[in-house]
């Protein structure tokens, strides 16, 4: 089968089109290769500072019986953490986030439904955020902009929906794996002794958990031992210009 020849000054113009193309994806919003060659978004997950700080980060989507205590324990050391927060968590206790509001900590969204975001589309997931920002905004009025996906689930849309509200979406590099409830003292040598801890590391915790207020105590003292200071999330990332490095470390330009 014979075709139509392409002319020389045709073929150097799909040339240049294509190289400009692969210009262009390469300076898109920082990217990993997936394992199946595809291009896979991050959020962030660490940040990169020279001040020996660390963020405590909590999500909120079952109980509230511990509100009092952890709000206690954090004052004790000068932590202000970030809890991510549900929207119907909101409805169902609204004291308990005026609390954390009050104590000056970070209120940030954990989606409205707590849903496994990743299979949503685009829509469903500017819903899902803009949702629990709106319950949050009429109880305490706060403008929140970071995010935390329920289940540490995404993917692009999950992104490029956070960031068209105008939201950081935010991960963490050590977990304390307080869900699996293992006792506060296996948890806090867990996180204390983590390969990944170091400056700008973002922890991640849940409330309603009964051994997370004991363990946390031990965790915030043994860190303060180290150096480490206490800044909820909303101080600790760069709000200019950054990159991600290939583990999520936010890296300011």
């Amino acid at each position: 089968m014979t075709g139509k020849k392409i002319s020389p000054l045709r073929a150097t113009k799909v040339l240049v089109l294509g190289a400009l193309a692969l210009l262009a994806l390469t300076f898109a919003l920082p990217v990993v290769k997936t394992v199946f060659g595809g291009e896979k978004q991050l959020p962030i997950y660490s940040v990169e500072t020279d001040e020996k700080v660390v963020a405590i980060t909590f999500d909120a989507a079952w109980g509230a019986e511990d509100t009092d205590i952890l709000i206690e324990i954090l004052a004790e050391y000068d932590c202000r953490a970030t809890f991510f927060i549900c929207g119907y968590w909101v409805t169902k206790y609204p004291d308990a986030v005026k609390k954390f509001h009050e104590a000056g900590h970070d209120i940030a969204n954990h989606g409205d439904t707590h849903a496994h975001v990743a299979s949503l589309n685009f829509q469903q997931n500017v819903e899902e955020i803009a949702a629990a920002h709106t319950r949050v905004l009429g109880l305490i009025g706060v403008e929140m902009d970071l995010y935390r996906p329920p289940y540490g689930e995404y993917n692009n849309t999950v992104l490029e929906a956070a960031k068209s509200l105008n939201y950081h979406t935010i991960q963490w590099d050590v977990d304390s794996l307080d869900w699996k409830r293992p006792t506060p003292e296996a948890m806090a040598d867990r996180v204390i002794n983590h390969k990944d801890l170091r400056n700008g590391s973002i922890l991640l915790f849940h409330n309603d958990i009964p051994e997370t207020p004991v363990a946390l105590r031990k965790i915030l003292a043994e860190l303060s031992n180290k150096g480490y200071g206490f800044v909820p999330v909303s101080e600790l990332i760069h709000r200019g210009e950054y990159k991600l490095d290939h583990s999520g470390r936010q890296i300011p330009k």
